[in-house]
């Protein structure tokens, strides 16, 4: 399979789900099969709105049409291999895609909002020294239908009287690495006809694949956070490689130009225990980004096997915060959730799997 610019796999054409088709894609096959275009918008609302798994639950449709869209298309769901709940209610699904390849989806509730951490790729190229997915490497990219298909499955997971209020693309995968599936799928769940999610709702996060930045911000509403943990080009270099290909200096300048409104970018940094959790890399940290709109999430480790790194320690992480604060950065702590069923920030990993190279559409 040949790769792309990025060295990454390129998907080739498949039976295509039509999850993942857009309302203009729809009236082409309404057309084309002698149907007047309404019946585009029909086909949608059972899609995203009653969320069928089927063509025979599209009641409304003629049968010879539901019969044409059997015959072309598949609208098929996604497996769930396991469901395991953790003591604080955060919830992981391994999702089973077609191929035999496996994804994973955390569902996580607070008081006030249940976020879905989506993921966008099976594996991750990007190998990033912090995170237990980039163990496994990347495998293939998800097509636009198997990303709006996660958020589908997820919402039949979930606990009594709750529903989904946030979307962020921090699960497996770089979602810039996909971006044009990403695309079509932030198109999909974020239209009117489609599963009208605000994009205020949506987060995006990076490591800093800095031309798809650009793109992302000039094509979407949705929110950018992008995954810093480092300080200096030497430390980044060695936690996150991309750094080489774009360093922080490019980087920043890249998010300081970026016209984004009333947003604001979050820049996530994991605390490593004496590795990047000193008063000087505080002060670095708040140098780097007083020029920008920005926020800060700081991350406990969530420690893995192998990963040879240690959390910093609590009383670290709050000196940390408190040297933001004083810098006029506003500066949050992401407490750890599902933590006992691996499922918090950076340790979502499958062990094993289909073999590698085919992709999807």
């Amino acid at each position: 399979m040949e790769p792309d610019a990025y060295g990454w796999p390129v998907p080739q054409p498949q039976t295509r789900n039509i999850r993942g088709l857009l309302m203009a894609e729809l009236e082409q096959i309404a057309a084309a099969a002698g149907m007047p275009l309404f019946r585009a918008r029909q086909i949608a609302q059972w899609l995203y709105t009653h969320r069928v798994e089927s063509f025979d639950e599209m009641t409304n449709l003629p049968l010879e049409f539901r019969q044409h869209l059997k015959t072309r298309f598949t609208l098929a769901p996604l497996g769930v291999a396991a469901l395991n709940r953790s003591a604080d209610g955060t919830a992981k699904l391994l999702l089973r895609l077609e191929d035999g390849r496996e994804i994973e989806s955390v569902i996580i509730p607070t008081p006030d909002r249940v976020t879905l951490c989506i993921s966008s790729q099976a594996g991750c190229a990007m190998k990033c020294a912090f995170c237990a997915t980039a163990r496994m490497g990347l495998e293939r990219n998800l097509s636009a239908a198997e990303i709006v298909a996660e958020v589908i499955t997820a919402s039949r997971y979930l606990g009594e009287g709750q529903h989904l209020t946030n979307y962020v693309f921090m699960g497996m995968g770089e979602p810039l690495a996909n971006y044009p599936r990403l695309l079509r799928a932030l198109t999909i769940m974020t239209a009117p006809w489609g599963m009208g999610i605000s994009p205020r709702r949506i987060t995006v996060s990076t490591v800093g694949l800095v031309p798809m930045i650009e793109k992302l911000m000039a094509e979407t509403s949705v929110h950018l956070a992008v995954s810093l943990t480092a300080t200096t080009n030497e430390l980044r270099n060695r936690l996150a490689p991309i750094n080489r290909r774009y360093p922080l200096e490019q980087l920043l300048e890249t998010c300081r130009r970026l016209d984004l409104g009333r947003r604001r970018i979050t820049f996530e940094y994991v605390m490593l225990a004496g590795v990047n959790d000193t008063a000087a890399d505080a002060a670095r940290l708040a140098k780097l980004l007083a020029p920008l709109r920005a926020k800060v999430n700081l991350i406990l480790f969530n420690p893995f096997p192998g990963s040879g790194f240690e959390p910093s320690p609590r009383e670290t992480v709050q000196r940390f915060q408190a040297m933001l604060y004083e810098a006029n950065l506003t500066a949050t702590i992401r407490e750890s959730r599902g933590q006992d069923i691996a499922a918090a920030c950076g340790q979502l990993r499958v062990e094993g799997g289909a073999p590698r190279g085919s992709s999807a559409d």
